[in-house]
């Protein structure tokens, strides 16, 4: 009976060691104003339940000045791209200061999700310079236009919420941008029929514009990067401080069970 007892305590103990350290996303963001457009965006598409679910994470949150690029997209969309902005593992700005080679390719909850076409699901992260961390999609050509700015808050090595200067929206993501062009062909212009002409008959045909010479860039073909997957440089370093407490305990209950049994 009394191994019983024991038993029950421990299971009771490492279910509420993990609930302690499943951090409340929306109670966090809820401290800093500033940030109170990010935080109902998570809410209202749900990703603030699935981030609260996951024992390791980093948020890279981006303040009310600068989420207007969200506004008129859809729920959809708007949680594909929020999804970028959550990486599976733990980083602060000293881990991401220093990082091998100054450079990593880090995985995002967006690529988790199944939805993630080509390198959509990775994120770019490099040191340019000393004190200069820059941050964008891992896809082929795109830039990393969004900046480390600060550390909003932390709970090592549970969750840290990290601020950037700008929103990471990679093309084609939301179904409203295309991969093949980033602005809108000009329009041809009209041919302008020669005044002088005598009759309609000696216009020649080869002054007006032809299709194959319009001005529109002529479309990218699309790139699969399959052979450039950067499985090998997702870090586990935060998942494994997050695990050893419970290999610990489990070692320490099960040790207090065959004492209890003998």
């Amino acid at each position: 009976m009394s191994a019983k007892i024991t038993l029950l305590f421990s299971l009771a103990f490492v279910l509420l060691f993990c609930k302690a350290n499943a951090a409340n996303i929306t109670k966090l963001l809820n401290q800093y104003p500033d940030f109170s457009s990010f935080n109902d965006y998570l809410t209202r598409t749900g990703l603030a339940t699935d981030i609260s679910s996951r024992q390791t994470i980093t948020v890279l949150v981006v303040d009310n000045g600068n989420i207007s690029p969200l506004s008129g997209k859809s729920d959809a969309a708007i949680k594909k791209i929020l999804s970028v902005h959550v990486i599976l593992d733990y980083y602060d700005v000293k881990k991401l200061e220093n990082l091998p080679n100054k450079t990593a390719i880090l995985t995002t909850l967006y690529q988790s999700s199944g939805q993630a076409t080509g390198q959509e699901g990775f994120l770019n992260v490099t040191d340019v310079s000393s004190g200069s961390v820059a941050i964008g999609s891992a896809e082929k050509g795109e830039s990393l236009g969004a900046n480390l700015v600060k550390s909003i808050a932390s709970q090592p090595y549970n969750i840290s919420l990290l601020q950037i200067s700008t929103l990471i929206i990679p093309l084609g993501i939301d179904n409203t941008t295309s991969k093949n062009s980033t602005s809108p062909s000009p329009s041809p212009r009209p041919a302008s029929s020669p005044k002088n002409s005598p009759s309609p008959k000696k216009s020649p045909p080869s002054d007006s514009p032809s299709p194959s010479k319009s001005p529109g860039s002529p479309p990218v073909p699309s790139d699969a990067p399959a052979a450039d997957s950067p499985a090998h440089d997702s870090p586990n370093e935060g998942t494994t401080l997050q695990l050893s407490p419970f290999v610990m305990f489990i070692i320490v209950s099960s040790a207090v069970w065959l004492i209890s049994t003998i």
